[in-house]
């Protein structure tokens, strides 16, 4: 087996670590930070406590808190427009997803002027230095702490377009279980399956490795223990500490590895229908895992995360939807030849164990879309 392995952040995990930012900006060599956020982490109190930290240690922050969900190429440009103004020595992202890839955005914008977003869609377009970037999930969810890419959709088309280069990652993921505490109950609920789904993918992706399985096999561990305590609403300080760290190496799994066929067919759903894109990935994830298991590879590594639940993956995913109790993808069945043109084109779709063709996808959104999971 060949492979490269890719660094990982410093991570600094625990309960009330959320006090060392200051520390962290000063060791970086910053003293301007930018906090690029959004306005329900504004309304938690989240951002008014990391400024306030920032400020007594003497550092000058600004905040921009206007970060959307699914965030566009305008979205991101607007970012740099505003952190062009303010001239930031540091990046930190402080939020999900949406506003971890907004801050990666606005880092690779700002670095390079005269370019735009989609001169980045791959990986190692960035020919600048780009600021350091810290990183604060208040999600236990996409895992973008732990990756080089930036996940952003096409203006118009709202087609995701991952831009990725080593120079993106963030030097340190501050990961306080504390700050996941404020997230409202549904929001959760996505982010821990959207996390699990990583664990999941990543194991049996075409490009696993040594390094991508220890971070797969440790995540599911660590997100299959804790997620049905959260979806029975009784989730403890420790569940959601383990929810948040299972995120965090899902996301190193994938930095290492790479994604699937259920996240190559969920992005022309959110795309075409707005849905939450960890509704998406669920909506499919049953379905690809029991095609996968046709693939001998796929099937020992689903056997080896089995062996943990004591039971087999995909029963237990059943169950799993069963406790989060999902509304419906509402999405008619006639548009599924265009949701499979969209899906044969996503990058993830590459690395799936099993081969993706369109007759393949159209079994798959047939039976996730107009029949119960069997």
């Amino acid at each position: 087996m060949n492979f490269d392995t890719r660094p990982c952040p410093r991570l600094l995990f625990g309960p009330g670590r959320l006090a060392e930012l200051p520390e962290c900006v000063r060791a970086l060599g910053a003293s301007k930070p930018l906090i690029i956020t959004d306005p329900g982490i504004v309304a938690a109190g989240h951002v008014e406590r990391a400024a306030t930290l920032l400020g007594n240690a003497g550092l000058r922050p600004d905040v921009f808190e206007e970060s959307q969900v699914n965030p566009t190429e305008s979205d991101v440009a607007e970012c740099r427009d505003f952190a062009a103004r303010v001239r930031p020595d540091l990046i930190i992202g402080l939020g999900g997803g949406s506003s971890l890839d907004t801050a990666k955005g606005c880092n690779f914008l700002l670095s390079h002027p005269d370019k735009r977003m989609s001169d980045f869609h791959g990986y190692g377009h960035a020919t600048a230095p780009m600021l350091p970037f810290i990183a604060v999930p208040t999600t236990a969810g996409t895992g973008s702490e732990c990756q080089s890419y930036t996940v952003l959709a096409r203006d118009g088309t709202h087609e995701k377009m991952a831009c990725g280069d080593p120079k993106a990652l963030a030097r340190i993921a501050l990961l306080d279980p504390e700050l996941t505490a404020s997230q409202p109950e549904f929001v959760a609920t996505l982010a821990a399956l959207d996390a699990l789904s990583h664990a999941i993918e990543s194991a049996v992706s075409t490009k696993h490795n040594p390094v991508s399985s220890a971070y797969s096999r440790q995540a599911f561990k660590l997100l299959s223990d804790s997620i049905e305590s959260l979806l029975t609403g009784t989730p403890s300080d420790c569940d959601r500490a383990q929810l948040l760290l299972g995120a965090a190496m899902a996301g190193s799994a994938i930095e290492n590895s790479m994604l699937g066929a259920a996240h190559a067919t969920a992005n022309p759903l959110t795309a075409r229908y707005n849905l939450p894109h960890g509704l998406a990935v669920w909506t499919m994830l049953p379905h690809v895992v029991r095609f996968n298991m046709g693939c001998r590879d796929a099937a020992a590594k689903y056997g080896d995360l089995s062996h943990h639940l004591g039971q087999s993956l995909p029963d237990w995913i059943d169950h799993v939807l069963a406790l989060a109790n999902l509304p419906p993808a509402e999405v008619p069945p006639d548009v599924i030849p265009q949701l499979v043109a969209d899906a044969f084109g996503q990058w993830t779709g590459r690395f799936n164990p099993r081969p993706l063709t369109p007759e393949v996808l159209t079994s798959l959104y047939e039976s996730a879309l107009t029949a119960p999971v069997s």
